[in-house]
């Protein structure tokens, strides 16, 4: 729950990342070949923001793009 937005609930994704090695066939080459997948987080980026809930300041945390569009009323 930590990682999590109060507002639109976003939370980290999984996903991949593909090391790959050679030149381009545009380039010049033979091709990219993959060389390896390893697995890894999307972590959304959480901020702590003061927000006034029912008149009363509360620290919740956030997305930045929550912030942004204003869908937070700050302390």
């Amino acid at each position: 729950m930590s990682r999590t937005c109060a507002i639109c609930g976003k939370k980290p994704v999984a996903g991949r990342t593909i090391a790959r090695r050679g030149l381009a066939k545009k380039k010049g080459g033979v091709g990219k070949k993959i060389t390896g997948i390893t697995k890894r987080k999307f972590l959304p980026n959480i901020q702590t923001a003061r927000v006034v809930i029912n008149g009363s300041t509360r620290r919740i945390k956030v997305c930045a793009s929550c912030i942004k569009a204003g869908k937070i009323k700050k302390a």
